[in-house]
């Protein structure tokens, strides 16, 4: 077989997100466009973006809403995208235009995070950069940090983790890493998870009828996750994980329709 053609031979065809080649070349199909930042003319809320890591070309984009109060500063919501933590990124229309209208609505001050994506960069990867952003962030807690927005109008006391789908899934790791390390001064008030990325062995609910989805977010998750243990990895199955304590104090927030969750403590948890 010709050379070039076997660096194109297929090996998984996940469509319509991403396919992978036997070469290693990924094509992403889904969030490969880069929406320049701006001042969003229906909101009014400005972007800008940020090198958080030149180490290891860790990046986000701020948002901050118009400010009707100069002297207040806003709650700190840091945002993790979605994309079973293979594709999508900050800069694509889907995610810029949703955290555009969410910095509006909840008039907050937002940090998007470009973490690292799997299989290139398998997890931890996107844990470990997650976390390294939270550390940035916390490197303002006493306004001398490297970024204007965050050292004025951010309010480090109030800061809230969120995500949807992976984001989820690491904005809950990170609250974990938080019940255990802290991060000198900055305060969590609490995280909100958008449909987390979460199984089990044991399926619940309506995912129990569909064995299909079941099949095809395991293989996902271990394209992402190639040490992985299997659906009750703690990384994926939340329930399995010994470290819930540290988050006994932390609030949640589930924008998860239709969905079956499990309180516990003051917080819920839903495997989807």
């Amino acid at each position: 077989m010709d050379p070039a053609a076997m660096e194109e031979e297929l090996v998984h065809d996940f469509s319509p997100f991403f396919r992978i080649y036997k070469e290693g070349r990924v094509e992403r199909l889904m969030g490969t466009e880069f929406i320049p930042t701006s001042v969003d003319p229906k909101t009014g809320v400005e972007s800008k973006d940020v090198v958080v890591s030149p180490e290891i070309g860790l990046s986000a984009r701020l948002y901050a809403p118009k400010l009707h109060n100069r002297n207040q500063k806003l709650p700190l919501l840091v945002y993790f995208h979605g994309g079973a933590f293979c594709f999508m990124s900050p800069f694509c229309a889907i995610y810029h235009n949703y955290l555009n209208n969410l910095v509006h609505e909840a008039n907050v001050v937002a940090v998007s995070v470009d973490y690292r994506k799997a299989p290139e960069h398998p997890l931890p990867a996107a844990y470990d950069d997650s976390w390294t952003a939270l550390k940035w962030v916390a490197s303002h807690v006493n306004g001398d940090g490297p970024e204007d927005w965050l050292n004025f109008l951010a309010d480090l006391d109030n800061v809230y983790l969120g995500g949807e789908s992976a984001g989820g899934n690491i904005s809950h790791h990170m609250g974990l890493r938080y019940g255990k390390q802290k991060l000198g001064g900055l305060k969590l008030a609490g995280i909100i998870l958008i449909h987390p990325y979460f199984g089990g062995n044991e399926p619940i609910g309506a995912e129990a009828n569909d064995l299909e989805k079941i099949k095809f977010t395991e293989m996902l998750w271990r394209l992402a996750c190639p040490e992985t243990t299997g659906r009750d990895d703690p990384l994926f199955n939340p329930l399995a994980d010994p470290n819930w304590a540290s988050l006994e104090n932390t609030r949640f927030w589930f924008v998860l329709p239709k969905r079956i969750f499990t309180e516990i403590g003051d917080g819920a948890i839903l495997r989807s």
